[in-house]
């Protein structure tokens, strides 16, 4: 289980971010209720991962809102300031828009995340005709980096090759 302060996402968040059974949530001035949560899943390279999800509670359509990217990526954030685990991040495959998120996630963290502070690594694979856009990120200052990085791209890899 991993701990978040509360007290430093809110000191920097746009909106404010409060404790739910299944996560954390915000409203936006939109009246969009967002949860995001953390999932444990099986190690890579030996260090505890974390599924991140985003989610609307809602299924409502939205105008863009710089507020959601801060407040979403203050939480990525506290994530790697409180632990050096790996974040794992799986695309929602249910509405067809995966590779869309996908560009926009991707996006939202490389255009602000610190110079030189993370290692992202990205794969596309397709399980049983679906799409998976995946990534993991892990701060540089973890010990495992290398192991990390080689067991994804080596799992990364099975899943892109077809069976002969």
């Amino acid at each position: 289980m991993i701990q978040l302060s509360l007290q430093r996402i809110n000191d920097k968040s746009p909106y404010k971010v409060t404790p739910s059974e299944d996560g954390l949530d915000f409203i936006t001035d939109f009246g969009v209720h967002y949860r995001i949560s953390f999932t444990e899943e099986s190690p890579i390279g030996n260090c505890d991962t974390y599924q991140f999800m985003l989610r609307k509670v809602e299924n409502v359509h939205t105008k863009h809102d710089p507020k959601v990217e801060a407040t979403v990526l203050t939480i990525i954030d506290e994530f790697f300031l409180s632990n050096l685990n790996v974040l794992l991040y799986i695309c929602d495959t249910s509405d067809g828009r995966e590779a869309k998120r996908n560009r926009l996630f991707l996006m939202w963290f490389e255009r602000n995340a610190e110079p030189n502070r993370f290692t992202i690594r990205t794969a596309q694979a397709n399980i049983e005709e679906e799409t998976l856009y995946l990534a993991i990120i892990v701060e540089n200052r973890n010990s495992q980096l290398q192991e990390i990085t080689e067991e994804f791209d080596a799992t990364a890899k099975a899943l892109t090759n077809k069976p002969e």
